[in-house]
């Protein structure tokens, strides 16, 4: 990400972490190569008098510092000594990267939050989701914790030249058409961010070379890195599972019914012989699963149905290259969200929700007749059914439905689609390009006349 112009959006949430009088040490999550290290490196010598780097990975020779004492002090003291790097309380950010390397130092931000919470740290590591899932070495209540994702359209535009359009975004604040000056661009970044996708290094090459070839390189070598993240951290037993059900992915997208079909991955194949394999590439945050509620109510969580659930990859553009969709879709009108029963654009609405709502979206399904409400989010107290339309038909009978037998629970849904931004009787339509502004058009349509 070297020499990208922008900040990233987490960069507020960790201005505001390093302000909070209850700071703890910081857990920085995400998929390998979404930007976590240059973030929180460049937030450290952006915000803080020096910045004091450490890499697990790089310079196994730190671990035994973490090995031989829990005192925190001497680890620091120890720290800087063998790095040749001050490090000041409250002056000095301390990154951990590639933490996972090191179980000890996980563990010993116990000891950081109870006994030295001067001390600003924050860690970052690949697949440090699959590393944390394991109990012991997770300080339980004595971190942050922070996710990172994938660069937002908003994000991808404020990279290039389209930092007007980007403040435009943020800045509208009624819930009517937009004009055409503002929608018809803003529609041909969507088209160009469907293409390149959120991942840093791909924006990067895109945005200082504009070569197609460069751009289509750069996808590949992002996936083949991930498929051989299975080999090297996947357990053995796992492994030809995990690759087995990677590679499904397209084909399990490319269906109208997107539920997750384990026939899909093999003929025959069961339930209990992939839960695991699944459960690892969502926890290295590669995949997002999308769990089926039963009914809108409180918690959701408590209406789930595990047995049923979609699963979709990270980013919109690695799925773009994943499914061998060429770049000159992007000349062939609309297409790309049209393409694959749609599935690049369900994938790009729940990419730009999840930074968004704190609880995981679920989705709902009602059969015989089948209706299929693509996605639900929790936004304050009221549960919002989403559905997503890839074109400019937006007949939603799904919708409908759903409104109709849930009526005193739905004061407002939201539909996505190619038109222009409206609110009427209920209904939030949401132009494609601003679904990253979904929870604050939301917060707009509740103090306004559109609930039903």
């Amino acid at each position: 990400m070297k020499g990208l112009p922008m900040r990233r959006h987490i960069t507020a949430k960790l201005e505001e972490w390093k302000r909070s009088p209850r700071r703890k040490p910081l857990l920085l999550r995400g998929a390998r190569q979404v930007g976590k290290t240059w973030a929180l490196t460049e937030f450290g010598r952006a915000s803080y008098e020096n910045l004091a780097y450490f890499n697990f990975d790089l310079n196994a020779e730190y671990r035994q510092f973490f090995q031989l004492t829990k005192d925190p002090h001497r680890i620091m003291e120890n720290l800087a000594a063998a790095s040749a790097q001050p490090i000041f309380p409250e002056k000095t950010l301390i990154v951990f990267d590639e933490v996972q390397a090191c179980p000890e130092a996980i563990a010993s931000l116990k000891y950081f939050c109870e006994q030295a919470p001067d001390y600003h740290i924050a860690c970052a590591g690949s697949l440090l989701g699959v590393a944390l899932s394991h109990p012991a070495s997770f300080p339980v209540g004595k971190v942050d914790v922070m996710d990172m994702h994938p660069m937002t359209f908003e994000e991808f535009l404020a990279a290039g030249d389209g930092a007007i359009l980007a403040a435009y975004l943020r800045g509208v604040d009624a819930l009517e058409p937009l004009p055409d000056a503002f929608f018809n661009p803003l529609l041909e970044k969507l088209r160009l961010y469907f293409l390149t996708g959120g991942m840093p290094e791909a924006v990067l090459v895109w945005l200082e070379t504009r070569d197609v070839g460069a751009l289509q390189a750069t996808l590949s070598n992002l996936l083949d890195l991930y498929a051989l993240d299975f080999q090297k951290h996947a357990p053995e037993s796992l492994f030809a599972k995990i690759e087995l059900v990677w590679r499904s992915m397209p084909s399990q997208l490319a269906r109208e019914n997107k539920k997750f079909l384990y026939s899909l991955v093999r003929e025959s194949a069961r339930a209990r012989e992939y839960e695991d394999a699944i459960e690892w590439l969502v926890k290295a945050e590669l995949l997002t699963k999308v769990t089926r509620c039963a009914k809108p109510a409180l918690p959701l969580s408590a209406y789930d149905e595990p047995q049923a659930f979609k699963l979709y990859l990270l980013d919109v553009g690695l799925l773009r290259r994943f499914s061998s969709l060429a770049p000159s879709a992007i000349t062939e009108g609309n297409r790309l969200f049209t393409e694959f029963k749609g599935a690049l654009t369900e994938n790009f609405v729940l990419q730009e929700l999840l930074p968004q709502f704190d609880a995981r979206p679920r989705y709902w399904v009602m059969d015989n007749p089948r209706y299929e409400v693509d996605f639900m989010v929790q936004s304050d107290n009221d549960i919002v059914p989403i559905e997503v339309k890839a074109g400019e038909n937006v007949k939603a009978k799904s919708l409908r439905k759903y409104r109709e037998k849930y009526e005193a629970a739905t004061p407002l849904a939201v539909r996505f689609s190619l038109r222009n931004l409206t609110c009427e009787g209920g209904v939030l339509n949401v132009p494609l390009f601003m679904a990253g502004q979904t929870e604050r058009l939301l917060q707009l349509a509740k103090e306004g006349p559109c609930r039903r």
